[in-house]
């Protein structure tokens, strides 16, 4: 059962990313490890960021589907969360379906890879320390990588280029450089993503406005707004609220702003 306040997952504990070993490179953007402090209240808020993971909790292997809002989930102070994030386009090329048929969800890993899962699963565990279970993760995957297709490199170019320009100027390179029509961009991005590259620009400028908090000294909203590209404060804070749960406000402080 849900219990607490619930409080952004970047902020309740350390967080901590690696680089893939050389044979996960081309389909993972980093392993990482999110240790919960002692004192951290149980209700973690996993927001929208455009991607994929595998994760590690509590001794199983899940698959945290593409989210288009919060993800609230109940932790244990104290624990270590791991996990793979997949390349974009990466995700249906290792578990099947297209993303658009997980969206939001939270599946189990060994839906997808049967026992192979429970058993890798089981290697994690049996593992020491956080840094043992991470070399564990890559040591399981790395043996799948070579039967596994690279992902198509024209979804990480959508996804690189929405990650810096927001849809307008970004949406027309991406059409003119791929050469296809706006319906089959969406039909490749529901795919890769689970949804169309609307959506996708819009969580991508929302994780921009994360960025920002995070490297600025003293932020102020207005200027916050404009830097990550919203239209003002306000569609700032329509959209902060839509897809964390949570005010500006609440954002800067919970991430130390």
């Amino acid at each position: 059962m849900l219990s607490g306040a619930p409080v952004l997952s970047g902020a309740i504990g350390e967080y901590r990313e690696f680089n893939p070993p050389a044979a996960l490179e081309g389909h993972f953007q980093c392993v990482w490890s999110n240790t919960l402090r002692p004192d951290a209240g149980s209700l973690s808020a996993v927001v929208p960021d455009g991607c994929v993971d595998i994760t590690w909790i509590d001794g199983d292997l899940v698959v945290a589907g593409p989210d288009v809002a919060v993800a609230l989930s109940t932790l244990t102070p104290g624990s270590t969360v791991i996990g793979a994030r997949f390349r974009p386009g990466a995700a249906s090329r290792w578990l099947g379906p297209p993303m658009s048929e997980i969206v939001g969800g939270r599946v189990a890993l060994s839906h997808f890879l049967g026992a192979l899962a429970r058993e890798i699963a089981q290697r994690i565990g049996d593992a020491s320390s956080t840094a043992e279970r991470v070399r564990a993760m890559q040591a399981a995957l790395s043996r799948l990588a070579p039967d596994v297709e690279p992902p198509p490199p024209d979804m990480g170019f959508v996804f690189n280029a929405l990650k810096t320009e927001s849809a307008g100027p970004g949406m027309a390179v991406i059409l003119d450089r791929l050469d296809v029509s706006p319906r089959t961009l969406r039909r490749r991005c529901q795919e890769a993503f689970g949804y169309g590259p609307k959506t996708l620009d819009r969580i991508l400028r929302f994780q921009r406005f994360l960025g920002l908090v995070r490297q600025s000294a003293e932020p102020r909203l207005a200027d916050l707004a404009f830097e990550a590209g919203y239209s003002d404060q306000a569609h700032l804070t329509r959209e902060v609220r839509r897809l964390s749960g949570f005010s500006p406000a609440t954002v800067l402080r919970q991430l130390g702003a």
